[in-house]
């Protein structure tokens, strides 16, 4: 389905959004990638979601990407006798194994990693971040603190620690029975929740065995720490700015949100910026106009996603949310400073022939009356590396492999043909011809640009560009067998 921007949708699906009816107009609206949540509903009740999605996806002839998000461990403490207690600033407050019901005074915190990893000086952070704890005194099994932030605190409220690296591993029980469930349903993406290093990716990766692809959230102060090692170690990443911004100074997001994303452009690997990004939409048809410009903002950035969580999965206005995104992103990438920026901060790093191929290509559709760049690629690599450059016209990945085309579906720019296995070249470029005329790209008088790799069907061998006319019959009185 041709869109009229580059930046993708991922669009969140839940109890608002389930239907066949309603995830096929989210479709047409414009979302690109379907997350589905595993921290909500059954796995009988994701296969049907999942069932939904693929048949949407051959009703309309459009590949679209599935990102499975995983829970990832969850903090929480325990349970008051009262229910609720009001924590006063300046109060001490015991945290311990005790799993007795908690009073005003401590509460049972059942995860001993935590202790383990404690120091004095150290916080606590509770119920995203409204009450906040500092460490005095601690064991392998209490904490003394002084609440420095007062307020409510209730039954199994979660615990943030953003000044420590737990002992803890990415993957909970409930995580792996959910990564192995969604692997073999066939998901495209897996989102990895509480990753603190590279080590928990690989894990992960070990696990998923190239079934699919895999995207770590930058959620915890320690991921940003060790950023460039997490980032070698994806396929993807999400700037998951709700619980950075618990575990982090609100004002400290923005300008890390901004690294991050340069750095996975450089890296040539797909990011998504979420969380919050139409909040208001949940309950009202309008965004405000702080969240349209935080939207505009990341897509200026030149993230390859923008993300809807609550707004698709709950929202009043799912339909209307995916619309939003989609009007602001047309709007942006007309904007002749998007250019200039997107321009400005191109990374040019590469050195293999692959990023010269595409490098060469970018520049040959922007300096002439080119329509668009045609790739073709067998793992995906010729079409991130394309993407990178972020070029001013469109870019058609072909692939004979519906997977691929699928994990595409999350990359910048990327428009998705499944072709049929390439053998010679001229053949080759007679389908770039025809998709970019059938996609609405191109006409018989337009000329694209094509690479290629040759031997065909083998990754990692874009050897070939050519600047090809969209009229089969010249293609065929001028190229080379």
């Amino acid at each position: 389905m041709k869109r009229s921007r580059s930046v993708k949708i991922v669009a969140t699906l839940g109890p608002a959004s389930e239907t066949y009816d309603m995830i096929r107009a989210l479709h047409e609206a414009g979302a690109d990638v379907f997350r589905l949540n595993m921290s909500h509903g059954t796995h009988a009740e994701i296969t049907e979601k999942h069932k939904i999605i693929r048949q949407v996806e051959q009703d309309l002839d459009s590949s679209i990407g599935i990102l499975a998000d995983l829970q990832g461990p969850k903090l929480r403490v325990g349970v008051f006798a009262k229910g609720e207690e009001e924590l006063v600033e300046g109060a001490a407050f015991r945290l311990d194994l005790d799993p007795s019901e908690g009073d005003v005074a401590r509460v049972c915190l059942p995860h001993p990693e935590i202790f383990q990893a404690l120091e004095p000086g150290a916080h606590l952070l509770v119920n995203d971040g409204k009450i906040r704890l500092r460490v005095e005194e601690c064991g392998g099994d209490f904490a003394n603190c002084i609440v420095v932030t007062g307020g409510t605190i209730s039954n199994r409220k979660g615990v943030n620690v953003p000044d420590v690296v737990l002992p803890l591993a990415a993957l909970s029980e409930k995580d792996r029975d959910d990564l192995e469930f969604a692997c073999t349903l066939g998901v495209d993406w897996v989102a990895l929740s509480f990753v603190q290093r590279a080590k928990d990716v690989f894990e992960a990766k070990g696990l998923v065995d190239g079934r699919a692809a895999v995207l770590s959230k930058i959620e915890k102060p320690s991921a940003v720490e060790q950023f460039e090692e997490i980032l070698d170690a994806s396929d993807g990443i999400m700037v998951a700015r709700g619980d950075l911004g618990v575990e982090l100074p609100v004002s400290a997001v923005p300008p890390i949100q901004k690294r991050l994303v340069r750095k996975c452009r450089a890296a040539a690997k797909p990011v998504i910026v979420a969380t919050q990004m139409l909040e208001s939409m949940i309950e009202s048809p309008m965004p405000t106009r702080a969240e349209v410009s935080d939207v505009a903002t990341a897509i200026y950035e030149g993230t390859d996603a923008i993300m809807l969580s609550a707004e698709s999965a709950a929202g009043q206005y799912p339909v209307e949310a995916v619309r939003t995104m989609d009007n602001v992103a047309a709007e942006v990438e007309t904007d002749p400073t998007y250019v200039q920026i997107i321009a400005a901060s191109r990374s040019s790093k590469g050195t293999t022939i692959a990023d010269a191929i595409v490098s060469a290509a970018r520049e040959i559709a922007e300096k002439t009356d080119i329509k668009a760049i045609c790739c073709f690629t067998q793992s995906g690599t010729t079409a991130l590396l394309t993407a990178r450059e972020r070029p001013g016209v469109p870019i058609i990945a072909m692939t004979p492999l519906e997977g691929t085309a699928r994990r595409l579906a999350l990359s910048w720019g990327c428009h998705c043909v499944v072709t049929g296995s390439q053998e010679r070249f001229k053949g080759a470029v007679v389908n770039a011809a025809r998709a970019a005329r059938a996609g609405g790209f191109a006409t018989e008088v337009d000329q694209i640009v094509v690479t290629a790799g040759v031997p065909f069907n083998v990754p990692g061998t874009t050897n070939i560009l050519r600047v090809a006319p969209c009229d089969e019959r010249l293609i065929y009185s001028t190229d080379p067998e």
